[in-house]
């Protein structure tokens, strides 16, 4: 028996280690092509119905394309509406891996695992990656081969069986289920367990069904603690996914004897019909909300009510049918200048609450702004190379050249402020605090960036001299606040005032404060230069007229 439950155990470790590396592989491999999908995703319901699915199967988790999506509704890349169709479709996409369960790939996970784990250790790149993924592709069932073996003998005890064959009050199994999912943060866990004791012969669908039921109210849980740190959009999309489960839990639960004859009626084996359960409550959830998402949506932001940011991950102003037009085409990507600064502003605005109370939320919305900062970077890049091939005056090639140096600026601030996100980060998680007067000198600093910032945005929108200067003047004050700051910080290390380890973050950040005001500064001088230059023009249109 003790020997029993160690390989359960282990199994159970095995299992949630290796989906959750298996996650972190297939998010690094996404968050490159994430922009793609989620463009294809935003379209239409169906569409996010399929992006959920293909998720899912990437990273073998619902939970975690929830909480992904969630936390790009609470960044603002896209719509709490347009969220819902994802995590619908992420419902349905987590029940092919139980499948695998029933095909009995789990007796190849060692094959899986060694084949893997050669790949890994002695390919490079791609395949190292590809490697390491099929590694722990094979770890996931190698965990659930362990526990179907420690269950194997409990198929003749007469204790056991009568206990799972006989079919209690399906509301303790979905209780019971949502329960232990919730704290697992996985219904694949649950069921899959569910489908190995079905192999064994130890368990009923009647018995089974109610707990798959519950398993999936229970995979909300994940989001739900996602959606604590996100702001009201995020609160609202956990909430849908949810109300997602409880409704079809409700429909399932009043059609209790239909559903179990139709899980019978399609095959003869408990554990397909277990998977063809969980299939087909995700399909009822599907099938009564898909259709009503508008009202359904409208309804959740009456229950959940307040001022929601959204920020679309694509370009609003870049027409191709203005290319023909030199100066329209520039004005377009003036506006999607203005549309980036705006949301480098915010991040950096985002950074400086992490000061107050640090929260991982507040960062992740951080590093999904700066997803659409880089995005919008090379979509700008790409649209003003397009123009360029057109014919430009000496006033629109400056415009031209100043845009592109401005998209690359804004790009290089919001990757300071990301470094400045990930050393909060650190500094919480190592609990480094700052001295008094550190703390005092940073806030200062923060405050005189954000203003320059500020007026950086001011530029674009309208191009003024008088803030050109204001920009210059400013960035070298903070210059020498960094300056200041770091030969304090100095004088207070020698003296034992601060923390020892607080120095190179204290430090750092300083040295990305400054940078993003250069980058400001940076900014005023295109505009300056594109104020020349179009005074240049009017003076040779002059000239020629006379």
């Amino acid at each position: 028996m003790i020997k029993d439950i160690l390989f359960f155990a282990a199994g159970l470790m095995l299992f949630l280690y290796g989906m959750a590396k298996l996650g972190e592989e297939v998010q690094r491999f996404l968050t490159i092509r994430i922009r793609e999908y989620i463009h294809t995703a935003v379209k239409r319901p169906l569409n996010g119905l399929l992006t959920g699915i293909a998720s899912t199967i990437f990273f073998q988790s619902s939970s975690a394309v929830t909480v992904v999506t969630i936390g790009m509704v609470s960044a603002g890349l896209i719509s709490f509406h347009q969220s819902l169709a994802i995590i619908l479709g992420a419902d349905i996409g987590t029940t092919l891996t139980v499948q695998l369960v029933v095909w009995k790939i789990t007796d190849i996970a060692p094959a899986l695992i060694l084949a893997g784990g050669v790949l890994w250790f002695t390919a490079g790149g791609r395949g190292k990656a590809a490697g390491e993924a099929v590694f722990f592709f094979g770890l996931i069932f190698f965990g659930l081969n362990l526990m179907g073996m420690a269950t194997a003998p409990l198929k003749e005890n007469p204790a056991v069986i009568g206990f799972f064959r006989e079919a209690g009050n399906p509301l303790v199994g979905i209780a019971a289920g949502a329960v232990f999912t919730a704290l697992v943060h996985s219904s694949l866990i649950p069921i899959s367990l569910l489908v190995i004791l079905a192999q064994q012969g130890l368990i009923s669908i009647a018995s089974a069904l109610p707990i798959v039921i519950g398993a999936n109210i229970g995979t909300t849980a994940t989001a739900l603690m996602a959606a604590a740190t996100a702001n009201i959009s995020g609160k609202r999309s956990a909430a849908g996914h949810l109300l997602f489960k409880v409704g079809g839990a409700a429909v399932c639960v009043i059609a209790f004897p239909a559903m179990i004859s139709a899980v019978r009626a399609f095959s003869d084996s408990t554990a397909q019909q277990i998977v063809f359960g969980h299939f087909l409550f995700n399909a009822v959830v599907v099938a009564i909300f898909i259709f009503i998402l508008k009202p359904f949506a409208r309804l959740i932001e009456r229950l959940i009510p307040g001022q929601a940011f959204f920020f679309p991950l694509w370009p609003e102003f870049l027409s191709d049918k203005d290319l023909a037009d030199p100066e329209k085409a520039l004005e377009n990507v003036r506006k999607e200048l203005e549309r980036e600064i705006l949301l480098t502003r915010r991040m950096f605005e985002q950074f400086m609450m992490l000061g107050d109370a640090y929260k991982e939320g507040i960062r992740l919305n951080m590093a999904y702004m700066e997803m659409v900062i880089d995005n919008l970077t090379r979509e700008i890049v790409r649209y003003l190379w397009r123009a360029s091939c057109r014919e430009f005056s000496g006033d629109l090639s400056q415009r031209l050249f100043s845009y592109t140096a401005m998209a690359d600026d804004l790009e290089r601030i919001g990757d300071h402020v990301s470094s400045l996100g990930f050393l909060a980060r650190d500094r919480h998680k190592r609990g480094i605090a700052f001295s008094v007067p550190g703390t005092m000198e940073m806030a200062e600093i923060q405050q005189a960036v954000l203003d320059n910032l500020n007026r950086a945005v001011s530029l674009i929108e309208r191009r003024d001299e008088a803030v050109v200067r204001a920009i210059k003047c400013s960035e070298e004050e903070i210059d020498g606040m960094v300056e200041r700051a770091r030969e304090n910080h100095r004088v207070r290390f020698h003296r034992r005032v601060c923390q020892a380890e607080a120095g190179p973050i204290f430090v750092e950040m300083l040295i990305h404060l400054e940078r993003i005001s250069d980058h400001c500064e940076n900014i005023a001088e295109y505009v300056e230069g594109m104020k020349t230059a179009q005074r240049q023009e009017n003076c040779l249109t002059a000239e020629g007229s006379t």
